[in-house]
């Protein structure tokens, strides 16, 4: 059973990327293909599944047994923000010199440091509840990769579309990022932190902007409707709009 819902989903996959790039001999949009098909009939058998049954151009990426990424976090395990800082010292700074100090505590060691106001750690949670995934272009030389989010907080987790493709339930995230909220009733303070797994696929830099990127989505009411529409109306979505609303080129 798992080896067949292992070729369903990398079949469907491949419906998925031929439907983002417009390539319709990986995809025919306007007629269901057998792999299609299969999807269809693999979620009518399961009571609550992980991604909205009409995932059907963007079924994608595996995730209809459970709530676990390509690479097995369920859920995945940060480090504890004692192992990071020293809370006792932290309790003594004000809002912004511990942000200061989070932020360039990270600075070039592969990992990213950045924080945010609680109210709007909590709308993004509210946020994602109802929309756990999402796609974002990233802009690397003259093109662009396909990143695929998932946001199951105090979670995000990114990876690359076309790695999925390549190597299954065998992809590893590119990136994490968790939030602590240790701070968040003593100094209005939500700590980001970014752990960048692959740094030949991402640099700091596209990783922070990645990150900044997929909140804003969440968090901005006019991007958050794409957001919605891909998760809910998913044969509406067209990845233009998010090229679009980057100011990207349609390639």
């Amino acid at each position: 059973m798992r080896g067949l819902a292992s070729r369903v989903s990398r079949r469907a996959l491949l419906c998925a990327v031929g439907a983002l790039h417009g390539n319709v001999s990986h995809c025919l949009v306007a007629k269901q293909s057998y792999a299609t098909a299969c999807v269809e009939r693999h979620l009518q058998r399961l009571s609550k599944p992980a991604i909205p049954t009409n995932f059907l151009r963007w079924s994608a990426l595996g995730f209809y047994r459970t709530s676990k990424f390509a690479s097995g976090f369920s859920p995945l395990k940060p480090k504890p923000l004692e192992s990071i800082i020293d809370i006792e010292r932290a309790k003594s700074k004000t809002p912004e010199e511990l942000a200061d100090i989070w932020d360039d505590y990270h600075l070039g060691r592969g990992h990213i440091g950045a924080s945010m106001n609680p109210k709007l750690y909590c709308l993004l949670k509210q946020r994602a509840e109802n929309c756990r995934y999402f796609v974002i272009p990233l802009w690397k030389g003259s093109g662009y990769t396909t990143m695929f989010v998932q946001v199951q907080m105090p979670h995000m987790i990114f990876t690359g579309l076309e790695d999925y493709k390549a190597r299954g339930t065998q992809a590893a995230p590119y990136l994490t990022v968790s939030y602590y909220t240790e701070f968040a009733e003593s100094k209005e303070l939500v700590l980001i932190r970014g752990d960048v797994v692959f740094t030949s696929k991402l640099s700091d830099s596209e990783a922070k902007w990645l990150m900044e990127t997929a909140q804003s989505f969440y968090l901005n009411d006019t991007r958050y409707k794409l957001v919605e529409r891909f998760n809910k109306e998913t044969r509406d979505f067209e990845f233009k709009d998010v090229l679009q609303a980057l100011e990207m080129p349609v390639l």
